[in-house]
Parts: structure tokens; sequence; C-alpha cells
């Protein structure tokens, strides 16, 4: 679990090491522009983030070691846990997540706001598991893993978490969305640090269930968008969330309650 350990690294190695391993999975891309001039730039990029998480995972294993003190780093980093474990995390964590959508849909409905579409092609369908996959997997191995673990050594584990929630949503794009739907965004995507985190603390630090719920939902979102729910250009950014016509419902009431439930559901664990 983030906190314990002999370990304490350096501030300025956790500020550091991510964005150097980007830096060289962008530099890593470039050449593909070469090789393949037909590619995007958003294609180069892709390929570039597949790098940077591919040193990750090669340089992960020596940093908890070295800085952390931490013989098994895969354990710590709730990865390595038995397969009915993983299992069974995993499918929690995704089941919740298709609740929180659930009742998003269900009050845009309610309110005449949305409407279904059944325009769902394969395209659409591959495109949001593998962003279940990928997102879930990435971002969940550098925030509620690796980042909180780091944190954790360096200021306790109620600090660790909220800082670690809130490094989360600043990274994330909220401050593209105009207006006051940005601090909506910026408000949910904090809420949705803390419950990913709690989740962990709830699966005894295994990171799979976090991983599900954080997939499922960025990957259940893009499916219903894609071809299942059609929103209201009308619908209202402070219920169906900023960023219209592609909403992000967390960033609205009714994703603001669903994770208020979440954290109340956990609020016991936030204690350890």
């Amino acid at each position: 679990m983030p906190g314990l350990g002999q370990g304490r690294p350096h501030w300025r190695g956790t500020l550091l090491y991510v964005p150097l391993l980007y830096a060289a999975g962008w530099l890593g891309a470039r050449p593909l522009g070469l090789i393949a001039p037909g590619l995007r730039p958003d294609q180069l990029d892709l390929a570039g983030l597949v790098v940077a998480l591919a040193l990750l995972l090669l340089t992960l294993p020596v940093r908890l070691r070295r800085a952390w003190g931490d013989p098994r780093p895969w354990h710590r980093l709730g990865l390595r846990r038995p397969p009915s474990v993983a299992l069974r995390t995993l499918l929690r964590g995704l089941l919740k997540a298709l609740l929180l959508l659930a009742l998003v849909a269900a009050v845009l409905f309610a309110t005449g706001q949305a409407a279904w579409s059944w325009r769902l092609g394969w395209g659409g369908a591959l495109n949001g598991l593998a962003l279940t996959a990928g997102v879930g997997f990435a971002e969940e191995l550098v925030f509620r893993g690796w980042l909180w673990g780091e944190l954790g050594l360096q200021s306790g584990p109620r600090c660790s978490l909220l800082l670690q929630s809130a490094v989360f949503a600043l990274l994330h794009p909220w401050y593209r969305v105009e207006g006051p739907g940005a601090i909506g965004l910026l408000g949910g995507l904090i809420l949705l640090g803390v419950a990913l985190a709690l989740q962990r603390r709830a699966d005894g630090g295994a990171l799979w269930g976090a991983i599900g719920l954080h997939g499922g939902l960025v990957g259940g979102w893009f499916i219903l968008q894609s071809g299942l729910l059609e929103v209201s250009s009308a619908a209202p950014a402070w219920l169906a969330g900023p960023g219209a016509p592609s909403p992000n419902p967390i960033g609205g009431v009714v994703g603001w309650l669903g994770l208020a439930a979440l954290l109340l559901l956990r609020r016991s664990y936030w204690q350890e």
C-alpha cells in the first residue's frame, strides 16, 4: 500500500521521473514520421505515449527497489495479486463504472436531454474497449500506483491521497473548457482521483479495481457517445457536464453526486 516501506524518494526524482519518460517517448516516436510520412501528428503522439508506457514498465521496478527500498515492486504497485483477486476487483470496478454511467444516462433521459440512437458500429465499440484497457491501466499505474506511493513516502497517507488527486486533476485538460464549466470539471476530476484511491484501499492495495472503475468510465462513456446515446446540444452543462458537443459528465451535477456517493460508501477508508 502507498506509504509503507523504508525508502524516501527525493522530491526532484518524483517531479522529473514521468516527464522525462514522456519526453523520451515523444522523441523516440519522431523517427516514425520519417519512416511513414503519412502518419498524422496525433498518431505520432499516440506512438510516443506507447513508447513512454513501455519505458515506464521497464524502469518502475528499478525505481521502486532503489528509491523505495522495496524488493517486490509489482506487488507494492498493486498489480501482482492472485488471479482470482485481480479478476474480482477488476469486475467490481467495472460494475461501479457501469452503474455511474447508468445514473447519468437515466437522469438525462428523465429530463428529456438525451435519447437512444442505436448507431454503434464495431469501430466505436473497439475504440471504447481500447480506451477502457489503455487509459485505465496506464493512468492508474501512474497516479494510484507510482505517484501515490512516492507521495506517501514523503508526506504521509492522508496528505498524499489528496495530493495525488490534485495532480491527477490538474494534468487533465480541464482548462480547455470555457466558462465556469472548467471549475466543475476540475472539481469532478479531484473527486474521481479520491474515489479511485479509496477504491484501491478498499481492495486491500490491489490496483485492479481502480483500473476497472477508471477505464470503465472513460471507455463506457465513449461507447455511449459513439452511437448509443444522443445528448441534446441544448443540455445544460451543469447537468450533462461541460464540453459540448461531447460533454464530460463528471463535471456536472449528476457526475458529482455519483462520485460523492462512492466517497460516502468508502468513507471508512479515509483513516488508513
